[in-house]
């Protein structure tokens, strides 16, 4: 059965380990890094620690100080099969307005993507083939209901839900109400 993810909120925990991560990684103390981000260093520990609930901001300051993409931040390790639902996934809010991002799929180095428009009716289903090696898909489904996935396994979607899965392996895309489109990404790595 495909991972779903838990209930939106801020990940803590993916970030908190992503920060210890990439301090270490870039040989730096607490001191440093938080100097570097213009934050205390006692706001850096607690979200290290995983207790502290940043701002969009903050988070990126951080990435600044750390060099590293905003997306290090929430992308832990993604499973073969990766299903994020509607109002689901690891938000972080901005301190200053009512806005939120939801990263669904953060782009592996070295890699390629091709953006589409799926628009799909009932009835037929859109079997594929394998893809070349390394190929990745990922579909939000904009309006409507679709089964989609993996050939074997497909997950039934409602619209603003994601799922990515490998595309070199059978896949399916079939709409199961009229007027379906979605957003496909291809990603070559």
């Amino acid at each position: 059965m495909a991972e779903q993810n838990p209930p939106a909120g801020p990940p803590q925990a993916v970030i908190a380990a992503a920060l210890r991560r990439e301090r270490t990684r870039a040989g730096l103390s607490l001191t440093e890094v938080a100097n570097r981000a213009g934050i205390a260093k006692s706001t850096l520990s607690q979200l290290e620690s995983g207790t502290g609930n940043p701002s969009l901001e903050t988070l990126w300051a951080l990435c600044v100080a750390l060099d590293m993409p905003f997306s290090g931040l929430l992308d832990p390790p993604r499973p073969a099969v990766q299903v994020i639902r509607a109002g689901e996934g690891p938000v972080v809010a901005a301190a200053e307005s009512d806005y939120r991002a939801t990263l669904l799929a953060a782009s592996p180095p070295n890699s390629r993507r091709d953006l589409f428009r799926i628009t799909a009716e009932p009835g037929h289903a859109r079997r594929s083939d394998p893809h070349i090696p390394g190929v990745f898909e990922h579909v939000l489904l904009a309006r409507g209901r679709a089964r989609v996935g993996l050939l074997d396994e497909p997950v039934e979607l409602a619209a603003g839900d994601y799922i990515s899965y490998p595309g070199d392996l059978p896949h399916v895309f079939e709409a199961l109400a009229p007027g379906t489109w979605a957003t496909l990404v291809i990603e070559y790595t």
